[in-house]
C-alpha cells in the first residue's frame, strides 16, 4: 500500500526509475520519447526502446498513447486528430483516395483551433530539429505510403504531386483566403479537387 504524506513527514520517493501515479508516468513516457526522438528520428525509435528507458512496459505507452503516431504526435503539440485522420485516408486502397485526402484535409483544417498549417506542430517553425521530425513523419506516414499503394516506376513523383495539391488548397482557403475557395463548403472542394488529386495519383503519365 503507498504510503501517504503527513505533516512533517513528507512521502519518500518509491523505488528508483517508478512513478508513484499515470500522470507521472505519461509524462515519463513523453520526456523520453521525445529525448530518443531527437537522438535517433522518427524511423530510428521504437515504442519498445521508448518504454525501456523510461521503465515502463510497451502497454503502458500504448494505453496512454494509442500508437506510435499518437505517442509521436504528442511528443510535438500535434493536434490529436491527425493520426486518426491520416490512417482514415488509406482505409480502402486506391479507389477513390483522391476524394478522402481532400475531405480529411478540409475536415481537420476547418474544426482546427490553430493556425492552419501549424496546426500539426506549434514547434516546428521556430525549431530545426521539430521541422525535420515533423518532415520525416510526414514522409513516412503519407508520402511513402501513398507511394507504396500506387507500386510504379514514378510513384514517388505522383505522391508529391499530391503534397503539392493540398497544400495549395490549405494556402489558398486558410492562409491567403482566395475566394470562392476560401468560402466553398468541403463537399464543393472534394468535388473540384478530389479527381484532381486522383488524377495525380492513378491517372495517365504525362507523355
Amino acid at each position: 500500500m503507498a504510503e501517504r504524506s503527513t505533516p512533517g513527514h513528507p512521502r519518500r520517493p518509491g523505488r528508483p526509475g517508478r512513478w508513484r501515479s499515470g500522470a507521472e508516468s505519461k509524462q515519463r513516457i513523453l520526456e523520453t520519447a521525445r529525448e530518443l526522438f531527437g537522438r535517433h528520428g522518427y524511423g530510428g525509435t521504437t515504442v519498445r526502446a521508448i518504454a525501456t528507458a523510461a521503465g515502463v512496459d510497451s502497454a503502458m505507452v500504448f494505453y496512454f498513447f494509442g500508437t506510435k503516431q499518437g505517442l509521436f504526435a504528442a511528443v510535438i503539440e500535434m493536434s490529436g486528430n491527425v493520426p486518426p485522420a491520416i490512417e482514415s485516408i488509406f482505409t480502402g486502397g486506391l479507389d477513390r483516395i483522391g476524394e478522402r485526402i481532400v475531405r480529411t484535409l478540409v475536415a481537420n483544417l476547418d474544426k482546427s483551433d490553430r493556425t492552419p498549417l501549424v496546426m500539426l506542430t506549434r514547434s516546428a517553425p521556430t525549431d530545426e530539429q521539430s521541422e525535420a521530425l515533423l518532415r520525416e513523419f510526414i514522409d513516412r506516414e503519407i508520402t511513402d505510403r501513398l507511394a507504396a499503394m500506387l507500386d510504379t516506376p514514378d510513384a514517388a513523383v505522383r505522391a508529391g504531386m499530391v503534397n503539392v495539391q493540398i497544400l495549395g488548397i490549405a494556402v489558398a482557403r486558410y492562409i491567403v483566403r482566395i475566394e470562392p475557395i476560401a468560402s466553398s463548403s468541403a463537399d464543393e472542394l472534394v468535388t473540384w479537387f478530389g479527381p484532381l488529386v486522383q488524377h495525380c495519383l492513378t491517372g495517365r503519365t504525362p507523355s
